[in-house]
């Protein structure tokens, strides 16, 4: 019909308006192009992979595909390599009593601490403590980190590496409200009988048992604080987390 006419007549304008821009750009000595092509303009795709691009990533209303013209292979960098997930450690110091949950949608039904993946441009401290809230109803404040996992090939984590954080946090509120969506139990449990039981993941019972240790022994000997800098080259500000400096040694000129 007229309208595939058309479509195959501007089809081929594109393509020819892309190999005549590609060679410009190759012989001004451009070594790569980046090409964001919107979501409602897909069709443009097939012109640009016949002059050789590729995806890089798509995210919500656009993809964005590259072309390397440098010689040798590509130097281009990947897309994210990693999901981010963050777990919160809500310890009651006055009473030594931690907040666990179950996941309804597991099959093993062991406890853990709350926790999500991490939203671009969310803080470690902030998805821990949005996190908790959402599944638990508690409402907390971060205080440091305690342990970060590295997981490969990780099931659920669409062929990335997978960082899973666990943030100590200080709970402000203690009556649970838990989301019967995500969670079959939450509960306040005796840090102590965490470390010790079978019911629980080995992570959690891990984190449970360094938890445990700076309880009793001083968080000092646990915490991964954090402080923050300006950036030098943004004008932004980014944040450092490391075991806790002295004094003496943060103030060092």
């Amino acid at each position: 019909g007229v309208l595939e006419g058309v479509e195959a007549a501007l089809a081929l304008l594109t393509l020819l308006s892309l190999a005549g821009a590609v060679a410009r750009w190759q012989a001004e000595g451009h070594i790569a192009i980046w090409l964001r092509i919107p979501i409602f303009q897909s069709r443009f795709v097939a012109a640009a992979a016949a002059q050789g691009f590729d995806f890089h990533h798509a995210e919500q209303g656009s993809s964005t595909l590259t072309l390397w013209l440098g010689e040798g292979p590509s130097r281009l960098p990947g897309f994210a390599t990693h999901q981010v997930g963050v777990a919160g450690a809500v310890l009651d110091e006055s009473t030594g009593r931690v907040l666990v949950v179950q996941d309804r949608n597991k099959t093993l039904n062991a406890w853990k601490f709350p926790g999500g993946l991490s939203n671009p441009g969310e803080d470690i401290g902030d998805t821990a403590v949005r996190e908790v809230f959402e599944e638990t109803g508690i409402k907390s404040e971060f205080k440091s980190i305690l342990s970060v996992r590295q997981q490969h090939k990780h099931p659920g984590a669409f062929g990335k590496s997978d960082m899973y954080i666990i943030c100590r946090l200080k709970p402000s509120s203690f009556n649970i409200s838990f989301c019967q969506q995500e969670c079959l139990r939450c509960e306040w449990i005796d840090l102590d009988e965490l470390a010790r039981t079978k019911h629980a993941t080995p992570i959690t019972s891990n984190v449970a048992k360094l938890l445990l240790y700076g309880y009793w022994e001083g968080f000092d000997k646990i915490d991964i604080t954090m402080r923050e800098f300006p950036a030098v080259y943004t004008g932004l500000l980014y944040k450092l987390y490391h075991r806790e400096l002295p004094e003496s040694y943060r103030n060092l000129t």
